[in-house]
């Protein structure tokens, strides 16, 4: 929409900053759509804070047990030395476990914020 009437205001030979068309163009009454309450602000917030934990955890899964894997080989899980146990299948149960408890805590905190998906 914004582009036909940029369109049609250069065809028809009105000079000017294309900033000034663009301005010009605009719904004068929009200056509270990009402002975010404080509803949001907490729920971006909680939500930044559950991603960070989440790839904390990933980043130990995936990088410090194979970085530490030689001292970390006295170490055993179902008869298996840890490192060979987490390269194996350890590492990919976390990361479902990972997934799943994304989803899960995601939608608890989108009913609780009442966020929709269609929502902006």
């Amino acid at each position: 929409m914004v582009s036909g009437e940029i369109s049609k205001r250069l065809q028809a030979g009105v000079r000017g900053d294309f900033r000034d068309i663009l301005r010009s163009s605009r719904n004068p009454d929009r200056r509270g759509i990009m402002q975010s309450t404080e509803k949001q602000r907490q729920y971006w917030k909680k939500n930044l804070r559950l991603t960070g934990m989440l790839l904390a955890i990933w980043f130990v899964a995936t990088f410090v047990v194979g970085w530490f894997a030689r001292d970390l080989q006295s170490l055993t899980f179902l008869g298996f030395p840890l490192p060979f146990y987490m390269g194996a299948q350890g590492a990919l149960l976390i990361y479902v476990a990972v997934v799943g408890y994304y989803a899960w805590r995601m939608d608890r905190l989108d009913r609780e914020y009442a966020a929709q998906e269609g929502e902006r």
